[in-house]
């Protein structure tokens, strides 16, 4: 891990850490869409998860 300890990325300002050497809208945007899209799937699941709870519920017993 040589290349770690010598890696070192320094920035002026934190305008300069937004902007990222001018790819910052790329960069922030594929965070925020990441984001976005793993808030939605959790909320997808979580729905389904209760959806399923309830109609497991609402079905009659079986007698075997």
């Amino acid at each position: 891990m040589s290349w770690l300890s010598s890696a070192t990325i320094q920035w002026a300002s934190w305008a300069d850490f937004a902007t990222m050497g001018g790819y910052g809208l790329y960069v922030w945007g594929s965070f925020g869409v990441t984001a976005l899209v793993l808030v939605l799937e959790v909320t997808m699941l979580r729905r389904k998860h209760r959806q399923l709870v309830q109609q497991v519920r609402h079905q009659p017993a079986e007698d075997e």
